[in-house]
């Protein structure tokens, strides 16, 4: 499948939001909507109006029932689907949170240490670019997904991701 990333243009906008401290990871297991069962960091779908970063913010509060805090821009994500849906995601880190991680209808929150990171239960893609955010590097990232099965992908370390390849 031939994408033309210079003209495409994603049906929804995300985030994902990883917080990192003392050296540990928190990840989610989903339990509903796109990737159920997978591992994945907290996040979701922009509301109207909403910045990125609240809506980073606000998924991982409504999933894990924590305020991250200091939330940084790390790495946009473009995917494509043979099906025809097509997704933009912004990728967040942050250093700190407040409160307790919980179980919710949506996620069940795993602390990781960061050198057992399961891949095996992710997305393919993020094995390709969170190892380079954890390491503080930014990206931009193209992907062609079959349903759950990566057929193309690039990626794009940038030194400052306000700027346009």
């Amino acid at each position: 499948m031939e994408v033309n990333w210079a003209d495409w243009q994603p049906k929804e906008r995300a985030t994902l939001l990883f917080i990192v401290k003392d050296g540990k990871i928190l990840l989610i297991r989903k339990k509903r909507g796109l990737g159920a069962g997978k591992i994945n960091g907290p996040g979701g779908r922009l509301e109207p109006g909403e910045m990125p970063v609240e809506a980073a913010v606000r998924e991982t509060q409504e999933e894990l029932g924590i305020d991250a805090l200091f939330p940084v821009l790390r790495g946009e994500l473009s995917f494509q689907f043979v099906d025809g849906y097509s997704l933009f995601c912004s990728v967040f880190l942050a250093p700190d949170y407040r409160g307790e991680p919980i179980e919710t209808e949506e996620a069940i929150p795993l602390w990781t240490a960061l050198d057992a990171i399961p891949y095996d239960e992710m997305w393919a893609d993020d094995q390709h670019w969170l190892p380079g955010v954890l390491a503080g590097r930014q990206f931009r990232g193209y992907f062609t997904f079959d349903g759950d099965a990566m057929l193309w992908h690039q990626i794009d370390w940038v030194e400052d991701l306000s700027t346009k390849a």
